[in-house]
């Protein structure tokens, strides 16, 4: 239990994507004008995370690596499948983003138009990619550890998209220099945001 709750603190605060990594820039920057508009792919992301770093885990873990297909027999315990597991894991993400795109399309049609094309995007956004190759550079010990660090991923993503969703809005009404509105004041603002989240840095769960 200490661990799922300290890889869900980390990889909300400590690890997260958009302020640690700099991971999903492009539809962070991009989709980040509009609070309900931004709740919507941030959520969206979170589902993706969460479904496919589980599935991803046991793909890696019983598949692809070194060994992983000894449980069917000696033979397999030498096969190495590991070459095969960025496009096995773009396979999965791009599966649950026509998902989720067929979803939000049916039952939320303006929130579906106005994502424009960062939605089907997801399938390469690199926050979602990256969540996976962490997975795989950091050896979780279960598939739950897995999940708990794509909700925390997700989470911290929303909450990096929603919070400068919120502060651009807020902006709209602002006294900006003309050379730094659009782009150039959202990314003095990411870069100030960033800072601030390097506080959880020292974070000891």
């Amino acid at each position: 239990m200490e661990e799922l709750i300290s890889t869900f603190v980390r990889s909300i605060f400590v690890d997260n994507m958009i302020f640690a990594y700099y991971l999903g820039m492009c539809s962070y920057l991009a989709v980040s004008k509009n609070v309900k508009t931004a709740l919507g792919l941030g959520v969206a992301v979170t589902f993706i995370l969460v479904c496919t770093l589980p599935i991803n885990y046991m793909l890696e873990n019983y598949v692809l690596k070194e060994g992983a297909l000894s449980w069917l027999g000696a033979g397999f315990a030498d096969v190495n499948l590991g070459f095969l597991s960025l496009i096995i894991f773009i396979a999965i993400i791009a599966s649950f983003t026509q998902l989720v795109e067929m979803v939000v399309e049916r039952f939320a049609p303006a929130l579906y138009a106005s994502l424009g094309i960062f939605l089907p995007l997801i399938a390469v956004n690199c926050a979602i990619l990256g969540g996976s190759l962490f997975m795989q550079q950091r050896a979780f010990a279960s598939a739950g550890v897995a999940t708990v660090y794509g909700l925390g991923s997700g989470i911290g993503w929303l909450l990096a998209i929603v919070g400068m969703a919120a502060v651009r809005e807020k902006l709209a009404y602002s006294d900006i220099p003309k050379p730094l509105k659009g782009l150039g004041i959202t990314f003095i603002i990411t870069g100030l945001m960033g800072i601030s989240f390097m506080c959880f840095s020292g974070l000891k769960i």
